[in-house]
């Protein structure tokens, strides 16, 4: 299993970039899988915790804690900020986080926890010069690679 600390050690700055851009807002969005197998669209805080791990959490009883107990995979993606409509370079771009939702004890008050175990960690920005875009993407067992789509 690869969790946020097992980035971190293996790619700081990417892990960094990743990280401030779930930072720019509260919530961001995450998908699960319903009992049918298709997709749930929900609003989410991420907690990148001091002891490494990255978690998330719910209200008792949520759908779609509920979805990820049926079944863990999940994917995040950051809050979104837009550049100005003049300066369409000066987006900071937007990171998603694919993995593998792991329960934790509940709380007194029923609320669910869960550790996000990472199978791919993707940051889509605009590149230097500013007339592509740069997607990153880190896989546990490949690393990081670098790609540009013009």
């Amino acid at each position: 299993m690869t969790w946020w600390s097992d980035l971190v050690a293996a790619e700081p700055d990417f892990a960094a970039r990743v990280r401030a851009r779930f930072a720019v807002r509260k919530h961001g969005t995450m998908a699960t899988l319903r009992r049918d197998g298709s997709p749930r669209i929900s609003g989410t805080e991420f907690d990148f915790g001091d002891d490494g791990q990255l978690r998330l959490g719910s209200m008792a009883g949520a759908v779609k804690a509920l979805d990820l107990r049926r079944d863990p995979r999940v994917a995040l993606h950051s809050p979104t900020e837009d550049a100005p409509p003049d300066d369409p370079s000066t987006w900071d771009g937007d990171a998603k986080i694919a993995g593998r939702a792991h329960e934790e004890q509940p709380a007194e008050d029923g609320s669910h926890s869960f550790r996000i175990e990472l199978t791919e960690v993707v940051l889509t920005r605009v590149g230097d010069p500013p007339d592509h875009l740069l997607i990153e993407s880190w896989h546990p067992t490949r690393g990081l690679h670098r790609r540009t789509r013009h």
